[in-house]
């Protein structure tokens, strides 16, 4: 750092009032740490006092400064987002909230701070929970302690719960120039954060505050996400295994730079459909049309007649993913296709069938590697939840995930160095439509100055050695939905298989998968996708009860609204016991497939 810049750092650390006083409080907290440990007993102040003495108190390890203290009564009204545009309105109990923040650092003008939010519940249940991130994370998180799948919250059950930004600010760090929110990845400090350093000095600095606030320690600690959430799970397992008990990390994306890949294969082969002859590229603006509603619904079909009943019953979800061949779809494919004098909106273009195709087989190098993972054949594909990442919603409003997200991630924060693209959707869809999959599969594992490690060093946790995970007695739940078009399942389930060799088929003493038919990326789709993963946790962890199945049950938005169904850990399958109520989970068995 140059003196100019470090004396610029100094002067915004002071601004947002750290400076030296920051660094005098931080030495002087050291000095006075074992003083706080030995304060007055909780009983002596109220949970409303004991709050407001943590504001101003700083973290001697990390410098976590709790910037503002707020104590909440009971029953205040608050609405928790749930899925994009869908929301809960409930109330929390009281408790304590803290926001804490690291000083401040500045890199290629842009100020980096880690921030975390901490919700400190009045009558505790001796339990903390680190609710996990989302895509590019850069938000601090609402501290609720979502639990996918479940209807309430970690904070609702009583559990202290802390959610984090990893290391920058969407709003804060954003620069249209250079990868707009994406633009923290052209700091190599600011992508290690997003990729887990972050996460331990997070953990580390609301475990001490809890502490200062309870005086004592929890009974027991969990981790919970979904996404980037399941990544960053999958990252305290492999990273730092000493700091929870029980993970429960879904969907996780733990391959993410790899998956970004997988983003740009999707958008050419679909973007071909729409690709006006001649033409160098595409209109992104046209891609929502590649497939209309009724030929995805057309698709959804053809694979439930393949297979569908393979699991023992005919019942629209496909739970015996195994023997769902490519060979019986592609047949079942050729049956929808348009014939001599077809209507095309109502059956398939032979074109479509093979960019389906291509997509479910995955990023492929020229020598036929595979270059991510193949895919499951996804019988949710007619869900707008599976849609809206592939080809954008069907009006044409939302663009598609994989380009708004997936192009400049894949530029500015998988690559070594990372690439500038222009500005806007049409230029992100136009780098993955014309990307050299071998060159950028290498730039992802590459390492050049000032990084000192790759993007797949820095953001991948697919790492099959948890030995150390497994010797502090923790224990590991990974659901992730079948038709998931984000992250493969696929590759969830080969990860299982690596850590299975690994440990000498007993993995599933303390790591179990468990697959969800029909569900997209964390919710959504024709699924059995509502469950309590984190009540099958802590009955693992704090009462030796391994889960053998954890039922489920279809929400409203599904075609079977209240059905009923055992999620099975891999590789078993829940099969249809042959007599009774076929709509209720009692009525199934968790078995291996045939």
């Amino acid at each position: 750092m140059t003196k100019t810049l470090f004396c610029a750092a100094m002067l915004l650390c002071t601004a947002v009032g750290g400076g030296t006083a920051h660094a005098a409080a931080t030495a002087h907290a050291a000095a006075t740490a074992h003083a706080a440990d030995t304060a007055p007993p909780a009983s002596a102040a109220s949970p409303e006092q004991r709050c407001h003495a943590l504001q101003g108190r700083i973290h001697p390890a990390t410098s976590f400064r709790v910037l503002q203290a707020t104590y909440h009564a009971a029953d205040e009204p608050y609405e928790i987002n749930l899925a994009p545009g869908s929301t809960r309105r409930t109330t929390l109990p009281a408790h304590c909230e803290l926001q804490a923040e690291t000083p401040a650092r500045l890199a290629n003008g842009q100020r980096y701070a880690i921030r975390f939010r901490l919700r400190l519940p009045s009558d505790w249940n001796e339990r903390f929970v680190f609710q996990g991130g989302g895509g590019s994370n850069g938000d601090i998180g609402d501290a609720t302690g979502k639990l996918y799948g479940a209807d309430d919250t970690a904070i609702e059950r009583r559990y202290a719960v802390l959610s984090q930004d990893s290391g920058h600010d969407n709003v804060r760090n954003n620069d249209p120039q250079r990868g707009g929110a994406m633009v923290f990845g052209f700091d190599p400090h600011a992508r290690s954060d997003y990729g887990h350093a972050s996460l331990k000095k997070s953990a580390d600095a609301g475990l001490w505050l809890l502490r200062q606030y309870y005086k004592r320690q929890p009974r027991y600690t969990y981790f919970v996400g979904c996404s980037k959430g399941g990544q960053e799970g999958m990252a305290f397992a492999q990273r730092y295994p000493e700091v929870f008990d029980g993970i429960v990390a879904t969907a996780p994306g733990f391959a993410l730079p790899k998956a970004a890949l997988a983003e740009a294969w999707d958008t050419r082969a679909f973007g071909r459909l729409v690709q006006a002859p001649g033409a160098p590229g595409f209109d992104v603006a046209r891609l929502h049309t590649a497939f209309n509603g009724t030929q995805l619904t057309q698709l959804r079909e053809a694979i439930l007649a393949a297979c569908d009943a393979k699991d023992g019953l005919r019942d629209g979800i496909v739970a015996d993913i195994a023997h769902c061949t490519d060979q019986e779809v592609l047949a079942r494919l050729q049956d929808k296709r348009c014939r001599a004098g077809g209507a095309a909106p109502d059956c398939l273009s032979q074109g479509q069938i093979d960019a389906l195709a291509e997509s479910v087989r995955g990023p492929q190098g020229r020598a036929g590697n595979a270059l991510y993972s193949r895919w499951v054949w996804p019988s949710g594909i007619d869900s707008p939840a599976w849609r809206i990442w592939k080809l954008g919603s069907e009006d044409g409003k939302v663009p598609a995930l994989n380009v708004m997200l997936g192009g400049q991630a894949l530029a500015a924060l998988f690559s070594t160095p990372p690439s500038v693209l222009p500005p806007g959707l049409q230029a992100a869809a136009d780098y993955q439509f014309q990307l050299d999959f071998d060159r950028q599969a290498e730039n992802i594992q590459s390492v050049a100055a000032p990084y000192q490690h790759s993007a797949w060093q820095d953001i991948a946790a697919r790492s099959a050695d948890l030995t150390r995970f497994k010797a502090r007695g923790g224990r590991l739940l990974v659901p992730h939905g079948e038709s998931d078009p984000v992250f493969s399942l696929a590759d969830t389930l080969n990860w299982f298989d690596e850590v299975n060799v690994r440990e000498h088929g007993a993995a599933s003493s303390f790591v179990r998968v468990f697959p969800v038919p029909g569900m997209c990326h964390c919710s959504g789709g024709p699924a059995t996708g509502q469950f309590d993963a984190l009540a099958a946790m802590v009955a693992w962890v704090e009462h030796g009860k391994a889960p053998d199945r954890i039922e489920a049950r279809a929400g409203d938005d599904t075609p079977w609204p209240g059905r009923t169904r055992p999620l099975c850990p891999y590789p078993q399958v829940a099969r249809y016991e042959g007599t009774g109520n076929p709509e209720v989970a009692e009525s199934f068995s968790c078995r291996a497939p045939d």
